[in-house]
């Protein structure tokens, strides 16, 4: 048995909005061990929509749909789905008095509209939305084939899917068994590298082992197929050591932990504080520590020092250092970061300063180039070191990939530190 998930509106297309419903859909799938295999975003296009539906029939045993269940001249699934199989629209007296309910206890006029949404193919059943006045429908137009449609709205798809789709495809006894899976993250080994030190382990077939990278970091993805939870985690429990011992600390966290949450973590379990100083990351790296919970207990704040008059003037760079060596150095993000740890008295502080471009380079210091320095209490040394992420990139890329560097080299030296 196998699932598909078709998502319907030309806004998905255009990139308008982003597709969420797509991967929350197929995170429950996988927590019901329903296999997966194909995703479709078709337009507000009737022909497309039916010849989409028509395909899907011939592959899969459910086909699972979201959008287009609205009122308007452009929400479609419905009467598409009905036509490509043939069947007449029948309207749901219960339906029609839901919505006119619901419209009426908002406040809201009931548009005539709004009737369409009580239509269905005859002989489906109503998938009740509770929350919206669309409902949903699950419908069998040709044995061995269900469909089951939902609003394209987020919290409506997700009430509508616990009360009524997970009870469903448990009845039907679809969903058999789980899909688990665990994201081991790394930081510090490309993508091709690091498969070449797993490359036995991409073959197994339970559980399978798959690398993506994005945002600078590899992501390993383990998934294994099991009757329960507890079984499905017995699987995956001696392959992630096997990883985990193949690249050591390479590997900063799994499934949520970001490098920031990561950081964040250790500095408030050693009960000390973090102040960081940036200049080419404009702030980026105070905002990925803020995105953690609880990272006030440990972060105190930091200084967003561009100019080099701001450098000398909260950071006590001294004038001589941006004189001999420039704002670009490894000298001058030493002094960066240890004059913020001196001006908010933190344990450990972090200092970015580099080229992010376009403009600004030399032959000496391209664009790309970025120093990071880490400071920490004693006995740990003050120390920093240039990366080139290369023009090519981008600016935006470059300041991302200096927060994570940043991130990492501090994590690297909380774990080479005395606790």
């Amino acid at each position: 048995m196998s699932a598909e998930i078709l998502c319907v509106g030309t806004e998905l297309l255009l990139g308008d909005i982003l597709n969420s419903n797509a991967r929350w859909l197929a995170l429950e799938l996988a927590a019901l061990g329903v296999p997966h295999h194909r995703q479709e975003v078709v337009g507000d296009n009737r022909e497309r929509l039916m010849a989409a539906v028509r395909e899907a029939s011939n592959r899969c045993r459910v086909l699972i749909t979201t959008g287009g269940l609205g009122p308007t001249a452009d929400d479609l699934t419905t009467e598409a789905i009905a036509a490509a199989f043939g069947a007449p629209l029948v309207e749901h007296p219960e339906v029609w008095a839901d919505i006119q309910a619901k419209l009426g206890a908002r406040g809201r006029p009931v548009a005539p509209s709004n009737r369409r949404q009580a239509l269905l193919p005859k002989g489906a059943a109503v998938l009740p939305n509770p929350t919206g006045t669309a409902p949903g429908m699950i419908w069998s137009p040709q044995p061995g084939f269900t469909i089951l449609t939902f609003p394209g709205v987020p919290m409506e798809l997700r009430a509508m899917w616990q009360a009524t789709a997970i009870p469903w495809l448990r009845q039907a006894g679809l969903a058999e068994g789980v899909f688990l899976s665990r994201r081991l993250h790394v930081w510090g080994i490309g993508e091709s590298l690091l498969a070449e030190r797993v490359a036995d382990l991409l073959d197994l077939a339970n559980p399978t082992v798959a690398p993506y990278a994005g945002g600078g970091q590899v992501t390993l993805r383990l998934t294994a197929r099991a009757g329960d939870a507890a079984a499905a985690d017995a699987l995956l429990d001696p392959v992630e050591r096997d990883i985990r011992s193949r690249i050591g600390s390479a590997c900063f966290g799994r499934d949520g932990d970001s490098l920031a949450s990561v950081v964040v973590r250790a500095l408030a379990e050693r009960g000390q504080t973090l102040a960081v100083a940036e200049s080419c990351t404009g702030g980026g790296l105070g905002a990925a520590l803020a995105a953690v919970p609880g990272a006030s207990d440990c972060w105190l704040g930091g200084v967003m020092a561009y100019a080099n008059a701001v450098k000398r003037a909260l950071l006590d760079v001294p004038e001589e250092l941006l004189a001999r060596w420039g704002a670009v150095s490894d000298p001058v993000a030493v002094a960066m970061a240890e004059g913020v740890r001196t001006r908010l008295g933190s344990d450990w502080a972090v200092a970015t300063t580099g080229i992010a471009g376009p403009g600004g380079a030399t032959a000496e210091k391209p664009v790309g180039l970025v120093h990071v320095a880490v400071v920490g209490p004693e006995p740990f040394p003050c120390w920093s070191e240039g990366v080139r992420f290369g023009a090519s990139r981008g600016r935006e890329a470059i300041q991302a990939l200096s927060v994570g560097e940043a991130l990492n080299r501090l994590r690297l030296s909380l774990l080479q530190s005395p606790a």
